[in-house]
């Protein structure tokens, strides 16, 4: 369960390492009412970059889109199975949902591919 001003790992050679979740696309709370937005794996985040390497191509302070591919929290598979990972990790992605890195380090949730995330499948070393 992943909510706003959540730190994420950012699992690909963008240069960014750290980035800190401020937004999602897509959704809204209820008006005059309180309602604490939760994302999981597979939902497109806006984030801000908290930490990064000297020479990427992002820098500390940037305001990027993500795509969240691993999670803490355990996600229920419609076979009703749940599948739960170490970290919390997201890739960087362009307007058009492509992977800003050339490389994805870790495992990746096989939902990312019922939401049609299919290059950051391909770029995975590993789907659970």
């Amino acid at each position: 369960m992943i909510q706003k001003e959540s730190r994420l790992e950012v699992c690909d050679n963008s240069g960014a390492k750290e980035a800190m979740v401020i937004g999602v696309l897509g959704a809204s709370t209820a008006r005059g009412r309180f309602r604490r937005l939760t994302f999981s794996v597979g939902d497109r985040i806006v984030c801000s970059v908290k930490r990064a390497l000297p020479n990427g191509d992002v820098k500390a302070g940037d305001k990027v889109q993500a795509i969240i591919v691993r999670a803490k929290y355990p996600v229920r598979r419609s076979d009703g199975s749940y599948v739960r990972f170490d970290s919390n990790a997201c890739v960087l992605v362009d307007a058009d949902g492509n992977p800003k890195g050339t490389r994805i380090f870790g495992a990746v949730a096989r939902e990312l591919r019922e939401k049609n995330y299919m290059k950051i499948v391909s770029l995975a070393s590993e789907v659970v």
